[in-house]
């Protein structure tokens, strides 16, 4: 993606998410987005088919900028989400809804949570593989991978929701303490 692309999908996720931060997401239009973002309707749909597109690929930013930090390549790709990445993935993804970041809360929250919850899940499924060293000692042979897999995705899913239920009282860092301990 050139840099003019990448500067137009940036300012499409910013003024998505402005939008976000002031109503639900089935509230928001695309003429909306197109309008905040300062972009024609060809150039949203030449970036994204639809708006949910559009959230699937605010959360799929997410994850790829957690694997890129992991990675050590924070450098190499522009993201919409930026920080000083910790140790541990899951805890890097727990400080991102602490901090809000892009009022990504609001998609967790939201009367239409459960489509972003959807794709949270499938993003999650990938991290799960490729960190399944984690939890690897933890698995009963005769649980198949992907069993195990989704059941992982799933308690990681639950923890989020349960953690945005109870006002995030606590810190991400317990949450994921907490997540380890459970699975």
């Amino acid at each position: 993606m050139d840099r003019r692309q990448r500067k137009t999908r940036e300012a499409i996720f910013k003024a998505f998410t402005e939008l976000l931060s002031k109503k639900s997401f089935s509230k928001i239009t695309v003429a909306e987005i197109i309008e905040k973002a300062d972009v024609g309707r060809a150039t949203f749909y030449s970036h994204f088919e639809t708006k949910d597109f559009l959230l699937k690929e605010l959360c799929a930013e997410l994850f790829a900028h957690v694997f890129e930090a992991e990675q050590g390549n924070v450098n190499t790709h522009s993201h919409i989400f930026d920080c000083e990445a910790p140790d541990g993935v899951f805890l890097h993804l727990l400080q991102h809804l602490q901090k809000n970041d892009n009022n990504i809360l609001d998609l967790f929250s939201c009367e239409d949570s459960e489509l972003f919850f959807g794709y949270f899940k499938l993003n999650l499924h990938r991290l799960v593989s490729d960190h399944m060293s984690l939890f690897e000692a933890r698995r009963s042979p005769e649980l198949p991978l992907s069993f195990w897999i989704n059941h992982i995705a799933s308690t990681f899913t639950e923890t989020v929701r349960w953690w945005i239920d109870n006002k995030m009282k606590e810190s991400p860092e317990t949450v994921a303490k907490c997540f380890f301990l459970a699975v």
